[in-house]
């Protein structure tokens, strides 16, 4: 006995089948697995080797003052690779290490700007009728002091290895900052052994992220200092 139309299940219209998902565009795949792979660890190894370099210029290492060589790592690993490390730290949500590979890689790329002649800035100064470059280094290092506690509290709740990296990269920028003002070459030279400190720290840290379980062996980055308390 057929059912009455009240009680009749109703023909649904067969839906058309979607087509497939396009793949993923190769360079988005190239950036998620680049993501993945310790992009803390390139940030770091290239603030590092970049700073190690400044930092044994400014010590006076063979007697080098000039310290223009620097512009080429500024540009490209102090500068351009942090920036890029800063960009995977994103990808993988990790807000501080990408805010401070950003920021610390526009400074290399700004510091090089100085130092490039076509960029006009020393040239700007020397025509100045008092001498003024001293005093506008030592605030542009003064600013990235202040820019580097910031940094040094967020990495409280990081680990020691990090409060001792930018502890001792703060004091560099303080020293250095206070040899521009005062224009005392042992100041700058005391800037440039904590620098030297500071660059190997980082060494250190970028090692030990790159170390894994698999590894003959591992470099502990200490616990942390303080805790977040809701």
């Amino acid at each position: 006995m057929p059912l009455p139309l009240a009680h009749r299940s109703p023909v649904l219209p067969s839906l058309p089948l979607l087509p497939a998902p396009p793949p993923p565009h190769p360079a988005l795949t190239i950036l998620s697995s680049a993501a993945g792979s310790h992009p803390h660890s390139r940030g770091l190894f290239s603030f590092a080797s970049t700073t190690l370099i400044l930092s044994l210029y400014n010590t006076g290492a063979r007697g080098i003052t000039v310290p223009n060589v620097v512009v080429g790592m500024a540009i490209f690993c102090g500068g351009l690779a942090q920036i890029l490390a800063g960009m995977w730290e994103f990808a993988t949500g990790n807000t501080f290490g990408a805010t401070a590979f950003t920021s610390f890689g526009a400074f290399w790329a700004s510091y090089a700007t100085i130092l490039i002649p076509g960029s006009g800035i020393a040239a700007a100064y020397a025509a100045a009728a008092t001498e003024q470059e001293p005093s506008a280094l030592g605030i542009y290092l003064i600013t990235w002091m202040i820019v580097t506690f910031f940094f040094l509290i967020a990495a409280l709740r990081k680990n020691i290895t990090f409060v001792a990296l930018f502890f001792l990269l703060m004091i560099t920028f303080l020293l250095l900052a206070a040899a521009e003002f005062s224009g005392h070459v042992s100041v700058q030279k005391a800037g440039g052994v904590v620098g030297v400190i500071t660059a190997f720290i980082a060494y250190y840290a970028g090692l030990s992220e790159l170390l894994g379980p698999e590894d003959a062996f591992t470099l502990p980055l200490g616990t942390r200092i303080a805790k977040r308390y809701n």
